[in-house]
């Protein structure tokens, strides 16, 4: 069974022959093919080489597109600083939408149109061409409130919640608009899967989120769906406030970060998604022994059950131990045989 069979089984609760092993690497795969970063979040062919080799050489069950999260805002226009060996940021003392009436002029960038969203669409194509049918290719769009923030700032954002709730939401409609065409150009040039990033929802109370956030995801993600491609949701953060609701996204994967325990996650979210395992990529991952990862991945599956994939809570370190990537993989494959899981 290959890494693209392997994960779609996983997802679907059909037998596997072992774990699925999707570890999120950015800047761990920059250093391992030796580029500068600002060439691995710039130019996809450097992307794809460097998410190729790390699946090539640790059996990793997927390739991904995740750089940053600036592509969309930078290709609306936002000021964005890019720096030699670290990720792109959102220059927020210039936010795009500083002067809340730019929304009202602001147009839907084209994601063919040669910016930073074309350039990952251009990675999804090389993929394709390269392990398509093979490993899994993961591409990615930013959640409603993620990407608002991106645009708006965010601190003035979660100002906006209280100052003026109908502007949060004509912006909302904006970037829902502006995921939706992303992600059906990444869809159409190959993509397996669609990751949503939402890391800001982790910031907002349970009220905010399930009256402004959770609506917009939902919307995002039955968009998604109705491309054909199953949904992976990651928000960094302590989640556990509003897991009940994550659950009736619907998503196939949901990324649990460390702050949550597995089985709180599995409690609320019901046995339907695959839950990735929830390793701090510092504390166990970086600095743990191979030893300790199998003892924390073992504690991982018991409470997450067998609808359950090998990775951690968040990105692998850039600095990152060999061995202890190794011995995540280890462990997915020496799992052997899993069965149905829902």
């Amino acid at each position: 069974m290959n890494g693209h069979d392997r994960v779609l089984s996983m997802i679907d609760g059909r037998p596997t022959d072992s774990l699925p092993f999707m570890p999120f690497t950015m800047m761990f795969a920059g250093d391992y093919l030796g580029k500068p970063y600002l060439e691995y979040a710039t130019d996809f062919r450097v992307l794809v080489a460097g998410q190729l080799k790390v699946a090539e050489d640790f059996d990793v069950d997927l390739v991904s597109t995740t750089t940053d999260p600036a592509a969309e805002a930078a290709d609306c226009g936002a000021q964005i600083a890019y720096f030699a060996d670290q990720p792109p940021a959102i220059d927020e003392s210039h936010a795009l939408l500083a002067d809340k009436t730019t929304l009202e002029r602001l147009e839907f960038p084209d994601p063919l149109g040669g910016g930073r969203m074309h350039n990952l669409v251009k990675a999804v194509a090389l993929y394709r061409d390269q392990v398509g049918g093979d490993k899994l290719i993961e591409a990615w769009t930013e959640g409603p409130i993620a990407e608002a923030a991106d645009l708006r700032g965010i601190n003035q954002l979660m100002l906006d919640f209280y100052d003026d709730p109908s502007f949060v939401r004509d912006l909302f409609e904006f970037v829902l608009e502006l995921e939706l065409r992303f992600a059906r150009a990444e869809v159409a040039a190959g993509a397996d899967l669609m990751a949503v990033g939402d890391a800001a929802a982790s910031l907002v109370g349970p009220q905010i989120y399930r009256e402004f956030v959770w609506p917009y995801e939902k919307r995002l993600i039955d968009g998604l769906h109705g491309m054909g491609v199953p949904v992976r949701l990651h928000i960094c953060g302590n989640i556990k406030a509003i897991l009940p609701e994550i659950g009736a996204l619907e998503c196939q994967i949901v990324d649990i970060d460390s702050m949550v325990s597995m089985a709180d996650a599995r409690a609320a979210v019901g046995s339907a998604p695959a839950l990735i395992a929830n390793l701090d990529p510092v504390r166990q991952v970086r600095n743990g022994t191979p030893e300790s990862i199998k003892t924390q991945l073992d504690n991982c599956r018991r409470e997450a059950g067998e609808h359950f994939i090998v990775g951690a809570g968040c990105e692998i370190v850039r600095d990152t131990p060999v061995a202890n990537l190794r011995a995540m993989l280890a462990y997915a494959r020496a799992a052997g045989p899993t069965a149905a899981s829902i």
